[in-house]
């Protein structure tokens, strides 16, 4: 009974299913949204780990890659004589330090391969799982009736091509901004550089807490991409409090798990175990419990009121702000 409890798979329409209305999605209320939804957010979170699945993969591929050393420093060879000639603790570190040996991977095809077709399929993927993903997060904030599983998949049919487009835009935006980031972190001297790695920074940031909004609206709304991009950036400044919040419970939560990682060492597969069950869905729960309301207050609730007699569930069609 417990294992049917937290998988369900029944009809989204169905009958008799209670709907949390004696909530409302406040700072107050948020543990007891968070308890009380606990069980379809370890479902959810099934769901969302398919995220990462390449990713992971990918990772592996690529740690077992055969490597040939190639040193990084002109000083290796009379560091590497002095050690032979004077094996020191002191020598070791200085020859660790300042002329490290760099892994360069061995060309294999099969691994490259792997890596491959894991970056399409992320690339592919990421817009549809996004969007169910934000649906399910969606229904639990707002107290809907919510069954993960099939109102994961019914939010990627509903929105199957703008999703898909739109992950496209999503993933070739965060790999340029981290390419760019990796660059200009590795190249120092001038103030422009520097600069230029801030403005970048500034950016990223910008576009982490825009992109929740995107997606909210996505599966909301029938938008243009411009108009969502202009909405989403004026919302992370009407609910800059919200999301400062978010931010502070986001960054405590994985803190308060690595902090426990690093604590029970011995035990690091028990510690890492419990956050893989349900961390990645309480991260989107923590983000859309804080976008929602800013969306609800700005864009559906006036809506609503010229459009009365239009369920909210059905998707509205909305201008923008």
């Amino acid at each position: 009974m417990r294992f049917q409890s937290i998988f369900k798979f029944r009809d989204r329409d169905g009958k008799g299913v209670r709907k949390d209305e004696d909530l409302r999605p406040t700072f107050k209320n948020f543990f007891k949204f968070f308890f009380r939804k606990f069980s379809q957010l370890i479902s959810l979170n099934l769901l969302m780990l398919l995220q990462v699945v390449p990713i992971v993969v990918a990772l592996f591929a690529y740690l077992f890659i055969d490597r040939t050393p190639s040193q990084t420093s002109a000083l290796f060879a009379p560091l590497y004589g002095a050690s032979l000639i004077d094996p020191s603790p002191a020598s070791s570190l200085i020859l660790a330090l300042e002329a490290l040996p760099l892994g360069i991977p061995i060309y294999q095809p099969a691994a490259y391969w792997i890596i491959g077709i894991c970056i399409v399929v992320m690339l592919v993927t990421m817009g549809w799982q996004s969007v169910g993903s934000f649906y399910v997060l969606r229904g639990l904030v707002r107290g809907d009736a919510v069954f993960v599983f099939s109102d994961y998949f019914y939010a990627i049919k509903r929105n199957f091509k703008q999703a898909f487009l739109f992950g496209l835009f999503d993933s070739f935006l965060i790999i340029t901004l981290v390419v760019d980031l990796l660059y200009y972190s590795g190249t120092v001297g001038t103030f422009w550089l520097d600069f230029m790695f801030w403005v970048l920074t500034a950016v990223a940031f910008l576009y982490m807490v825009m992109r929740p909004y995107i997606y909210m609206m996505l599966i909301t709304f029938d938008m243009k991409l411009r108009k969502m991009l202009k909405n989403a950036l004026i919302f992370s400044v009407l609910g800059i409090k919200r999301n400062l919040v978010a931010l502070l419970g986001i960054v405590l939560l994985v803190g308060i798990h690595a902090i426990l990682i690093i604590l029970f060492m011995p035990r690091v597969i028990i510690t890492v175990l419990v956050p893989i069950l349900y961390l990645m869905a309480a991260i989107g729960f923590i983000t859309a419990y804080a976008i929602y309301p800013v969306i609800d207050r700005y864009m559906i609730a006036p809506y609503r009121k010229t459009n009365e007699d239009i369920p909210e569930d059905e998707g509205e069609s909305a201008t923008e702000v």
